[in-house]
C-alpha cells in the first residue's frame, strides 16, 4: 500500500513522500485496514521503529475535528510537537504547563500534544479545547500499569469517552503483554505485529562470548577491559553506534569517562556546545566526554544538555551514550547495538530485577532504519549461570501483564474528588459507575472498590471538600483543590499550614517553601547521614520561620529533614545562588533543580489560590500570601 492510496489531501502525500515515506510498512497497512483512517478505534501493539507515529498521524489527519496526542513525558511532548509542526497546513499546540489553566487558545489548533495530567486538568477546568476533541491518540499506553500516571490515564480516557462518546481512540505501544485486553477496554481493533524494518537480534554476553536468541555464538574477548567497554568497541569498529544502559547516574558518568579514554574519537563541536551549557562539574565532565564522541544521559542534566546529546547522537556526531533507563522511555534515540549492563535496580529495600517490559523498551532502541543492516540488544552477565537466568527472564519472554493501579487510596482521593467536582457524578453510585468505565473496571468490577471509595468519601467530607447533603457535591474548597490539581491531602495540609504560618513573627521564602515541600505532591531530596546534623542545626536556628515546630516535632523527623533540605535548596535558588554552588552544597544537578523548582512553583501557585480561599473565609493571611507570590515569581524567573 502506497501513501498516495490513502485518503489524504495531496499536501500530506507530498510531505510524506518528500520525507521518504512512500510505501507503508505491514503494521501500518494493518492499521489502515482496521479503520484508523475511517474514525475507527485501534490499538497498535507494534515494535519501536515500525511506524506507530505514522499510524497516529493518519488518525489525526483524517479525523473530523481536533485531535489530542497524549504522552507520558514532557520531553516526548516536545519531540512530537516539533515533528507534527512539520505537517503542512496543520496548527499544532502543546500543553504541558500550569495544571490550573484552561488554555483556551489551544482550541485554535488542529492537534494538541499534551501529557495525560494536562488532559485530566483540562477536563477538570472545563477547557473549551478538550471538549472539541474528536480523536485521542494515547502513546505508550502500557503505562496504564504505572503507579503514578496510570490511574490518571485510565480515568482520563473514561472521562473523554463520557464527554464525546464517538471519540476515536488510538493506543500505541511497543511492549504490552495483554494487548487484547486493553484493546477490548478501548473497544478497539487490535493490530499486533512483531515486524520491524530492521531485524533485531537479542542475546546475552558472558565469559567473553555473545550468544544470540537464534543460537548464533560469537567470541568477543575483553582484552582486560570490562565487558561493556568491549561490547561498545566491537559495535563502533563495525561502523555502528551504541547505547549502554546502567542503573545509576554515577555509573553512567564513570563508564562514559572510561569509554572516552579507551575509544578515542572526536566530536569537538558537540563538546564546545556542551561546554557553553556547563554550569557544574557534571556539565564539564559531560563536555569532556563528548570531545571523544561519548556522552552520558540522566535526569540530573538540564533539558538543553539532554537535547544536545540526543540530537548529536541522532546526527551520528556522538558514537556512544551511557544512560540511565529514562532514555528508553519513548525518546527517539536508536543505535546499532544496545547494551543492558545493569539489569537490577534498588527498589527502596533491595536490589530487584528490572521488569521485562522495561528491558524490552531498551531492546527496542536497537537498529536504525535506513542506516543499520540489523540491530543487536545484549544483556551482560557475570557468569554462564547468570546468563541462563537472564536468557530465560528477558530474551524472548513476554512483557508483564498490564494491570490497573487505581485501587489505592491516593489515586482514588484525587480522582473521586475531580469526578464529583467536574460534574461526572453526584452520588456514590455514580462515582462507581464512572470507575466501572476505567481499565480497572474492565479488569474487575468497580464494585470491588466500594469499600475504598467509601473511605475516600469519608475523608473528603471530613476534610471539607465534599458535601453529602442531598446527594454528593463538591464544596468550594473541594472544587478549588480539584482545579489546582493537587492531592486532597496536600490541599488540606496547605490550608492548615497557611493558618499556622500566619501566626509566625517572621515569614520568609523558607516558610512557604517548607510548607509546599511537606506535601505528598512534592518530591524531596535525600538527606545523607553526614548532612543530618548540619541540617538539624540549621532548622533549629531558623525555627521562627517554620510553620512546623522543630523543638516539639510530632512525626517522622528523618523524613521531614528531606523536606527541609529541599526547601532550603529552593530558597537558595530563589535567592540567586549559582547552580554550581547548589550542586556542591546539596548534591544536585541542573536537571534536578529545574524539575524540583518547577514543581514547587506549581504548588506555590496552587497554595496562593488556596490562600485566597482562606482569606475569603475571614482569615488574615495577607503576609503569607505576599511571600508565596514573591517566592513563586522568583522561582519562575530563575527556572525559565
Amino acid at each position: 500500500m502506497h501513501v498516495a492510496d490513502l485518503p489524504l489531501p495531496d499536501r500530506f502525500v507530498d510531505h510524506f513522500e518528500s520525507a521518504g515515506v512512500e510505501e507503508l510498512y505491514p503494521p501500518q497497512v494493518a492499521a489502515v485496514e482496521a479503520g484508523v483512517c475511517d474514525g475507527g478505534r485501534v490499538l497498535a501493539a507494534i515494535p519501536t521503529a515500525s511506524g506507530k507515529t505514522f499510524v497516529a498521524q493518519l488518525a489525526m489527519l483524517t479525523s473530523d475535528g481536533p485531535a489530542v496526542y497524549v504522552v507520558p513525558l514532557r520531553a516526548l511532548a516536545t519531540e512530537k510537537y516539533h515533528e507534527f509542526a512539520e505537517l503542512p497546513g496543520v496548527s499544532v499546540g502543546i500543553a504541558t504547563g500550569d495544571f490550573d489553566a484552561a488554555d483556551d487558545d489551544l482550541a485554535e489548533n488542529d492537534v494538541v500534544v499534551a501529557t495525560s495530567e494536562k488532559v485530566d486538568s483540562a477536563i477538570r477546568n472545563d477547557a473549551e479545547w478538550i471538549s472539541a476533541v474528536t480523536c485521542a491518540v494515547i502513546d505508550e499506553i502500557h503505562l496504564l500499569d504505572a503507579e503514578g500516571r496510570g490511574p490518571t490515564l485510565e480515568v482520563t480516557v473514561a472521562k473523554l469517552r463520557r464527554l464525546t462518546p464517538a471519540i476515536q481512540l488510538v493506543g500505541l505501544s511497543a511492549t504490552v503483554g495483554n494487548a487484547a485486553e486493553i484493546a477490548d477496554w478501548l473497544d478497539a481493533e487490535l493490530v499486533s505485529s512483531d515486524w520491524r524494518p530492521v531485524d533485531l537480534k537479542t542475546g546475552v554476553y558472558a565469559e567473553e562470548s555473545i550468544t544470540f536468541d537464534d543460537g548464533e555464538s560469537r567470541d568477543l574477548p575483553t582484552g582486560g577491559d570490562q565487558p561493556a567497554v568491549a561490547l561498545v568497541r566491537d559495535a563502533l569498529d563495525d561502523g555502528g553506534q551504541c547505547l549502554v544502559f546502567v542503573s545509576s547516574r554515577r555509573d553512567a558518568q564513570a563508564l562514559a569517562a572510561e569509554l572516552g579514554e579507551e575509544l578515542f574519537d572526536s566530536a569537538a563541536e558537540v563538546a564546545e556546545e556542551l561546554r557553553t551549557l556547563a554550569t557544574t562539574g557534571t556539565g564539564t565532565d559531560l563536555a569532556r566526554s563528548a570531545a571523544n564522541a561519548v556522552a552520558f544521559h540522566h535526569a540530573g542534566l538540564s533539558a538543553d544538555q539532554r537535547r544536545v546529546v540526543e540530537d548529536a547522537f541522532r546526527d551520528r556526531d556522538l558514537k556512544t551514550i551511557v544512560a540511565t533507563p529514562t532514555l528508553a522511555a519513548g525518546v527517539n534515540v536508536p543505535a546499532r547495538r544496545v547494551v543492558v549492563r545493569d539489569h537490577e535496580r534498588y527498589d527502596g529495600s533491595r536490589m530487584a530485577p528490572l521488569p521485562v517490559l522495561e528491558v524490552h523498551q531498551m531492546f527496542g532502541r536497537a537498529g536504525r532504519p535506513h542506516l543499520d543492516p540489523y540491530g543487536e540488544a545484549l544483556l551482560v552477565a557475570d557468569s554462564a549461570a547468570e546468563a541462563d537466568t537472564l536468557r530465560e527472564r528477558y530474551v524472548g519472554a513476554e512483557p508483564e501483564r498490564v494491570t490497573s493501579k487505581l485501587d489505592s487510596e491516593r489515586a482514588l482521593r484525587t480522582h473521586v474528588l475531580s469526578t464529583v467536582a467536574s460534574g461526572f457524578a453526584d452520588s456514590p453510585t455514580a462515582v462507581l459507575e464512572l470507575l466501572d468505565e476505567t481499565f480497572y473496571g474492565h479488569q474487575q468490577a468497580a464494585d470491588e472498590l466500594g469499600s475504598v471509595v467509601g473511605d475516600v468519601l469519608d475523608y473528603l467530607a471530613a476534610a471539607g471538600m465534599l458535601d453529602r447533603q442531598d446527594g454528593l457535591s463538591a464544596t468550594r474548597l473541594g472544587t478549588l483543590v480539584s482545579r489546582v490539581y493537587v492531592d486532597p491531602v496536600t490541599g488540606r495540609s496547605v490550608v492548615d499550614a497557611i493558618e499556622r504560618a500566619g501566626d509566625l513573627p517572621r515569614i520568609t521564602s523558607l516558610t512557604v517553601l517548607e510548607l509546599v515541600c511537606d506535601t505528598s505532591d512534592m518530591p524531596t531530596l535525600y538527606v545523607r547521614n553526614d548532612e543530618a546534623g548540619r541540617l538539624t542545626q540549621t532548622a533549629t536556628r531558623r525555627e521562627g520561620e517554620l510553620a512546623k515546630s522543630v523543638m516539639d516535632f510530632d512525626g517522622d523527623f528523618q523524613s521531614w529533614l528531606d523536606v527541609f533540605k529541599t526547601a532550603t535548596m529552593l530558597a537558595d535558588w530563589a535567592d540567586g545562588t549559582d547552580i554550581d554552588v547548589l550542586a556542591e552544597r546539596y548534591g544536585v544537578g541542573p536537571g534536578d533543580v529545574g524539575r524540583i523548582a518547577e514543581r514547587a512553583a506549581w504548588l506555590l501557585a496552587a497554595t496562593e489560590s488556596i490562600a485566597s480561599y482562606i482569606a475569603d473565609e475571614g482569615a488574615d493571611v495577607e503576609r503569607v500570601a505576599r511571600v508565596i507570590r514573591e517566592t513563586r515569581e522568583a522561582l519562575v524567573e530563575r527556572t525559565d
